[in-house]
């Protein structure tokens, strides 16, 4: 795991929009990076509309959200516009950037096993260093977790 402290690797990937979002683009704010493994799926569904539902106090706070999984980008639009998800949510098909941050690898379910994003958050600070790890995060009140800690 990456730990408090380290640089948060940088990064370049599509937006639900296809737009190309980066790390370094915000630079000088304070940034939430979620990793899940599957847009609108029960876990992922309830974690997204944590952060939806917080966004407001993330705002105010002057804390960016950016949630990444290894869908494609009309999984991704699709998930945004059904939950009305108002961040950015990162398309790492080939799963480089999840590896980077440590959250990406095998997993098992249902006896198969295959390579996945696992459920990590990091927060990285405006001058993009870690300052905040969350590993195999329960998807049921994290975006508040996070808030709490930030205060």
């Amino acid at each position: 795991m990456l730990s408090v402290g380290d640089d948060a690797p940088d990064f370049e990937l599509p937006d639900q929009r296809g737009e190309r979002v980066s790390l370094s683009d915000y630079r000088g704010d304070t940034v939430v990076v979620y990793f899940y493994p599957r847009a609108d799926t029960p876990g992922c569904t309830t974690e997204a509309c944590s952060f939806r539902d917080a966004s407001d106090e993330f705002e105010e706070r002057g804390v960016a959200v950016l949630g990444i999984s290894d869908d494609p980008v009309s999984d991704l639009a699709a998930f945004a516009e059904k939950y009305d998800l108002p961040f950015r949510l990162l398309s790492d098909e080939s799963g480089e950037v999840a590896a980077a941050y440590d959250s990406y690898g095998e997993k098992n379910m249902f006896g198969k096993t295959f390579d996945g994003v696992f459920r990590n958050t990091y927060v990285v600070d405006p001058d993009g260093k870690i300052t905040r790890v969350y590993e195999g995060v329960s998807p049921e009140g994290h975006a508040e977790q996070i808030l709490a800690d930030l205060e």
